[in-house]
């Protein structure tokens, strides 16, 4: 059994999944591949879309093998498949958007488009059905935050024309319209606000910090660190966030849910927990701060914890030396394909790194 097989924590079902069909939209991408094979395991089924634009086929193959997936290649901007419409869909979850900072430069337009667009297909899917539809959105709705730790009712400070606005602002659009389905035709929905993940299936090119340095590190490159590497980030391993996703889906509650882990890391101790855990030689090199970088991204989780018995279980050693552990084995075919680390050829972890997963 895998540590993320072993990671997962037992939660009640509330409902009978094995009766339950389940849509997730964007089923290739690393946290929706997660949260579709979480709910297979559970016996639901569960129908995938995507249409790879950011998603792995790695994914959807792993997800194939079990008998009750089903997958649709489809862009949801254009069209939903005709066969949602004649059959009995009981859970839908948006998550059908590029999140990495290096998509928001090459691809706004269609960022834009599938929070808005693809949101309400999804949302006029779930009101034919009376479906009940989770958006997920993202810490990023709070842009550069002036309060810390971020509460659900904080507006934010955001900028609406800066290189990242095509995704703040797209999440907040696709909140308000969530919303509105519910508030004008009573559609059953959930949102939730997803701070910083990591994991297994992250995308080797992801252009995230976690992704970045380990790629680095396994490469002996020099680990670059944006500003002196005071910002701080709240890291969740995947299999917590899922768990989190999976108590908002099921809660009374059609409010906003921040979910993620509280505890902060600087991302200079990142740098320098990944270096120690691979054994690398690389040195941490500095450079200057990205424009619109947030200094301090920290979740307030009393609301999540108020409504369920949510706590996140995988500390951050031991969920960062599984994502390295998932880096170093990745066929080399695969990570040729990163345009941030062409020469990227993985290597062995130590052996006490190895011997300790």
């Amino acid at each position: 059994m895998s540590f993320v097989e072993r990671s997962v924590p037992f939660i009640p079902n509330p409902v009978n999944l094995e009766k339950s069909c389940i849509l997730v939209a964007g089923a290739a991408g690393f946290v929706p591949s997660h949260l579709s094979e979480f709910y297979l395991k559970r016996g639901a089924r569960v129908i995938g879309l995507d249409n790879f634009i950011t998603g792995q086929h790695a994914n959807v193959e792993l997800l194939s093998a079990y008998k009750n997936f089903e997958f649709h290649e489809v862009d949801i901007i254009e069209r939903l498949p005709e066969t949602l419409y004649r059959e009995k869909v009981d859970y839908i979850f948006n998550m059908a958007s590029p999140a990495s900072p290096i998509d928001f430069s090459r691809i706004p337009i269609e960022i834009m488009r599938v929070n808005s667009e693809g949101t309400r297909r999804l949302l006029e899917l779930a009101r034919v059905q009376g479906a009940r539809i989770l958006e997920a959105s993202t810490s990023e709705v709070y842009g550069d935050p002036e309060v810390h730790p971020q509460v659900e009712s904080y507006v934010g400070h955001v900028e609406i024309n800066g290189p990242r606005s095509c995704y703040d602002e797209a999440k907040r659009f696709a909140e308000a319209m969530t919303s509105s389905y519910r508030m004008k035709y009573g559609v059953d929905t959930r949102i939730i606000r997803i701070f910083n993940t990591y994991g297994p299936r992250m995308r080797a090119n992801d252009g995230r910090v976690i992704p970045n340095f380990i790629n680095q590190a396994l490469q002996g490159e020099d680990i670059t660190v944006y500003g002196d590497g005071g910002q701080t980030r709240s890291f969740c391993f995947v299999t917590d966030l899922v768990a989190a996703i999976h108590e908002v889906m099921f809660c009374n509650d059609h409010t906003p849910f921040n979910i993620g882990n509280p505890e902060e890391k600087t991302i200079l101790e990142t740098a320098k927990l990944i270096v120690e855990i691979l054994n690398s030689k690389s040195k941490i090199v500095f450079k200057e701060l990205p424009k619109d970088d947030p200094t301090r991204r920290r979740p307030c989780l009393a609301k999540l914890q108020a409504v369920s018995s949510y706590r996140p279980l995988i500390d951050f050693r031991s969920g960062m030396m599984a994502t390295a552990d998932y880096f170093s084995a990745l066929a080399p075919a695969s990570l040729e394909k990163s345009p941030l680390h062409d020469s990227f050829r993985p290597t062995k972890c130590s052996q006490s790194y190895t011997n300790s997963i």
